[in-house]
This record gives structure tokens, sequence and C-alpha cells, in this order.
């Protein structure tokens, strides 16, 4: 079963068509990675996931619900989490007025679960966002999304600006969010640490899937991963390897 699948999507802002026909699907319980270069559609895929920049063809369900023309919040509702870009914590509010921002929802997820698994959160609950570093302000964000006990996480460049030990911890949380069934969507620039975790792998060029397979299969190809920093499509055109590569969730 999918936990969400994406048929066909097409995107704008205003005339500039940005995603074009991108389908992509997210098992559930696994980890699903979108990767690509800087400008290839990544963000703007996941937002017209969320409602935040509708489609203007394709579809979108979401948990056994077809939800294309829905607001962010509806689509939130059906417990989706959202991790974006550059983390965006409220400055002035503490850490756990931070955590307190989303609407509770019923489940394993609470403030002293955020803080169990964020000690040092929970060391600086009193502190303003403004005072964290860019790994605490990660977790924040992270931590936030959690305690609407959602289904499905949806996370946009987590390691992005961080030291390579917080990266580390970001992905081991990550990990182990999939062990208990987590359903994981992930746009990461760290190529290597994404498809170390993921089930499944995308490559996003121009607003086109230009690779879907497994995401070990991925990992295993050096050339390739080296060649993503670019991810022109004609360094992506299937090759006899990746036309019998694993076939997304259906």
């Amino acid at each position: 079963m999918n936990a969400l699948q994406a048929e066909g999507l097409d995107t704008y802002y205003g005339k500039s068509h940005i995603l074009h026909g991108v389908s992509l699907a997210l098992g559930d319980g696994q980890v699903a990675a979108l990767l690509g270069r800087n400008g290839a559609g990544k963000t703007t895929a996941m937002r017209s996931l969320l409602g935040l920049t509708p489609a203007r063809k394709g579809t979108v369900r979401i948990l056994g619900n077809e939800c294309t023309s829905w607001p962010p919040y509806r689509i939130a509702a059906l417990g989706v989490g959202y991790v974006p870009e550059g983390r965006r914590v409220f400055s002035n509010l503490t850490v756990e007025e931070n955590l307190k921002v989303p609407l509770l929802r019923a489940g394993p997820w609470n403030l002293e679960a955020v803080y169990r698994l964020f000690p040092r959160l929970q060391q600086r609950r009193s502190h303003r966002g403004r005072q964290l570093s860019g790994g605490e302000q990660q977790m924040l964000a992270i931590g936030r999304a959690l305690v609407l006990n959602p289904k499905i996480l949806l996370l946009d460049e987590p390691s992005q600006g961080l030291a390579p030990l917080i990266v580390r911890e970001v992905f081991e949380v990550l990990a182990s969010l999939r062990t208990q069934g987590l359903s994981i969507l992930l746009i990461e620039q760290n190529v290597r640490a994404a498809v170390r975790i993921a089930d499944f792998a995308y490559v996003l060029d121009d607003g086109r899937i230009v690779y879907q397979g497994a995401a070990a299969d991925l990992a295993a190809d050096e050339e390739r991963l080296r060649t993503l920093a670019g991810a022109a499509a004609e360094a992506w055109r299937p090759t006899p390897v990746a036309a019998h590569a694993a076939r997304p969730p259906a």
C-alpha cells in the first residue's frame, strides 16, 4: 500500500512551467529520497504534494484520499508532518513554545517523547529559537512536526548547513523513525546519506523524473552518484541495468 502517490503533476509559478508530468510514490513505512541539483524542482514537487503550490494537472493521493485540490491544513490533518527547508522555527519563542505551536494530536509523540529523542532540546527548553545552533533548530523543526503524530513525514534538506556530526545524528534519527513505521519523503543534497537510509530514490532534472529505482542500486553506482551533482538528463538516461531496477511501490 502507498502512503502517498502522485501522478502526472504539472505545476507552475505564474507562467513558468516548473514540474512536467511528475509521478512518484511513497510506500507505507518506507523512506523515499527525492534527489537532484539545485533548481531541479524538488521543493516545488514537495509543495505540490502539500497543497502549498497546487498542481494544475495530475492527482495526489495521501493515505487513500484524493486531495489534489485540498488546502494545506486539510492535508496536514490527514497526518502529514512537514519540515521545511531552512527550519523556520519561531525565533522569539522558546523551544517549548515552538513545540506547542502545532495542534497536538493523539499518539505516542508529545513534548516528553521529543525531549527523549533530542535530549539537547530538553536542556535548552527555555532558550529562544534564535539562540539555538543550526543543528538544534533542525532538531526543533523535526520535533515540531512529530508532535502532530504524523503518519507521513516530509523533509526538505534536513542536513543543509549542518556540521558532519550533526548530519549523522539527524539521519540516525530519521532511520529510527522509519523503524517505528513512519513513512518519510526526503529531499536531500547529501546524496550518500540519503540513499543509505532510503528504500527508493527519484532524481529530478528540470522538473522531470529522470531516474527512479531502489536506493541500494543507486548507492552502488559510484558514477551516477558523482553525476548527481549535475543530474543532467542525458547522464540519467536509463541504462539496461536501470531499466530493470526496482519499480516504485504499487
